[in-house]
């Protein structure tokens, strides 16, 4: 048997993220993330998504597209444990694996036909980039899917931390209003790097066609300029 295998790109992501910089760092932390796939024209068919309407939750298997490089290493860094602190690949969610393969589970909205796209699927919760590749998708099935017994190792310890938000009501009012809140969640999250604690290190990211310049001070995230691309 080959060590290889071809895989094919069934479909992509239309996500409010054109740079990786501000992606949450797992789906389903940031619920009012809207976005929607797109199938590519051999698999535009209505009849590939009879039945999936029924379920409320999908999984996305997907090419982290934006880091498929030579070669691999056994340890990582994960974010948060600081940036600094190794642990096996394999106990990891980081996208610098052998196959740069992520896993995420996303909301489903509802699904329709378009005319130049066929059938069109509206998620929420999605930790991707904007024209990310999608190899499959499958039905989210809770009574195989969620173990509430489980345990998340490392993760587990970080999984309250969250950021204040300070965010003058006058720059707040530049992002278009179906995309505030979605905005607030994703810098709630501490966007920047692990290991990046300057107080007065100012960061910029790009999120629904604004431009977002913040700085982080103990446990408050301060935006401090908006500008949409638009004008």
């Amino acid at each position: 048997m080959s060590q290889t295998q071809q895989m094919t790109i069934i479909a992509r992501i239309r996500s409010d993220f054109r740079e990786k910089f501000g992606i949450p760092r797992q789906s389903g932390i940031v619920n009012e993330l809207e976005s929607t796939i797109v199938f590519e024209p051999a698999y535009r068919n209505m009849d590939a998504l009879r039945g999936l309407e029924q379920f409320s939750h999908l999984w996305l298997i997907w090419l982290f597209s934006e880091n498929v490089r030579e070669g691999w290493t056994p340890t990582v860094r994960p974010p948060r444990l600081g940036g600094n602190e190794r642990v096996g690949v394999f106990a990891s969610r980081s996208p610098f694996r052998p196959n740069e393969i992520g896993l995420s589970c996303v909301k489903l909205q509802y699904i329709e036909k378009e005319k130049e796209l066929g059938p069109v699927i509206h998620v929420t919760g999605a930790d991707l980039l904007d024209g990310t590749p999608i190899f499959d998708i499958k039905p989210y099935l809770p009574y195989v899917d969620s173990h509430p017994e489980a345990e998340g190792g490392f993760a587990e310890e970080h999984k309250n931390y969250h950021l204040q938000i300070d965010f003058p009501e006058g720059l707040l009012e530049k992002v278009p209003e179906n995309k505030r809140n979605a905005l607030c969640g994703v810098l709630g999250e501490d966007p920047r790097p692990a290991y990046q604690r300057d107080p007065d290190r100012i960061y910029g990211m790009y999120f629904a066609g604004c431009e977002v310049s913040f700085r982080v001070r103990q446990d408050t995230l301060e935006v401090l300029d908006v500008c949409r691309e638009d004008g």
